[in-house]
């Protein structure tokens, strides 16, 4: 297992942006009564956001950065790193983040890069940021991460487009020797990779004529080779399967149990799925907060997204030790705990 620990490195502020356009499963016209119910019974996805067309994932984050860098007082040209994961970058090429380091003007003495990775990208990304400032000297960072995913699902694909919303999110990072360590657990199974997948679009599958073509999967499922395809069973048994067991052998590594956790985060992709894993773990329902009701799957935003709409306060005002899990496409997930102290965490931002 890859189990490892990263000291002196610890989280300054949160800050998370979503589009201020609403939708409500509740009248998603794909859907019968029945279905809506069941839908939001099982999934907890009742409205979601949803970017208008030419809004980016980018300029959620930009928005949020703006923010949090002014609640943190921190100047422009203090930012060593600037790391964008996500899997709706502005262009093929070239990477978003260093375009990003432009729009929020900051120094050229920046390094900036793109992470490609969705619903475990927080654990994943917090690691990258956090080795790289533990190891080369350098003091501030920001990991912005997130994801348009609506741009990419079809409206006619009942088992995809209620399920995904857009959001963007920043979480700033610095080099601190009195900080708390983090304990990271991060796996990959590529053997599932088709279970959440876009065909078309890249170098292994060129964009062509029929990648536009609709067709007929299944009652109720349409969609085109360019859409996000999802095989929600696959990734159900995997999540409440190979998830829980990861966990559990990471809080017998740290020798730490629910209680030593104030709140565990999970990535919000399923109700019932992340139900599982908490009564699995034996998690008390109060410590382990959601926003997947009023945002859907935000993909790797769901985690910070849900701290600041969930635990706003606590966050600002409180020293929290947390557990946060990502898992999904890839299939790959990952685990951090790590502890805030009366971080700066501005409310939700709309954009």
């Amino acid at each position: 297992m890859p189990f490892f620990s990263i000291s002196d490195v610890k989280i300054s502020g949160i800050a998370a942006a979503v589009p201020k356009n609403t939708e409500s499963n509740w009248d998603y016209d794909k859907l019968s009564a029945t279905e809506k119910k069941l839908l939001v019974k099982t999934t907890g996805v009742e409205n979601r956001r949803v970017a208008p067309k030419g809004l980016t994932t980018s300029d959620l984050c930009l928005e949020a950065a703006k923010v949090l860098l002014k609640e943190l007082d921190w100047k422009k040209d203090e930012v060593d790193i600037l790391v964008f994961l996500s899997q709706s970058r502005d262009y093929y090429l070239p990477a978003t983040s260093i375009i990003l380091q432009d729009r929020l003007g900051l120094s050229t003495n920046c390094m900036a890069f793109d992470i490609g990775l969705g619903c475990s990208g927080y654990p994943y990304g917090i690691s990258v940021v956090s080795s790289l400032l533990k190891n080369t000297g350098l003091n501030k960072a920001l990991l912005m991460m997130g994801d348009i995913s609506s741009a990419t699902c079809a409206k006619e694909d009942k088992s995809t487009y209620p399920l995904f919303g857009d959001a963007g999110s920043v979480t700033a990072l610095e080099y601190d020797e009195s900080a708390k360590k983090m304990c990271f657990q991060l796996n990959s199974k590529g053997e599932g990779y088709k279970s959440i997948i876009i065909k078309d679009g890249g170098i292994r599958n060129l964009i062509n004529e029929e990648s536009f073509i609709k067709k007929e999967i299944a009652d109720g499922i349409k969609r085109c080779n360019l859409n996000l395809a999802l095989n929600g069973l696959d990734v159900f048994n995997f999540s409440i399967t190979d998830v829980p067991k990861s966990l559990k052998e990471f809080l017998s590594k740290t020798n730490s149990n629910p209680d030593d956790y104030d709140y565990f985060l999970m990535h919000q992709a399923n109700k019932l799925m992340n139900e599982t894993i908490r009564k699995k773990l034996k998690f008390q329902a109060e410590k382990v907060p959601y926003s997947i009701k009023n945002f859907g799957n935000t993909s790797s935003a769901s985690i910070p997204l849900t701290l600041v709409t969930q635990l706003n306060d606590q966050a600002k005002k409180n020293r929290l030790r947390l557990l946060l899990s990502g898992f999904g496409v890839g299939l790959s997930w990952g685990i951090v705990t790590l502890e805030i102290n009366k971080i700066a965490c501005p409310k939700l931002i709309e954009v």
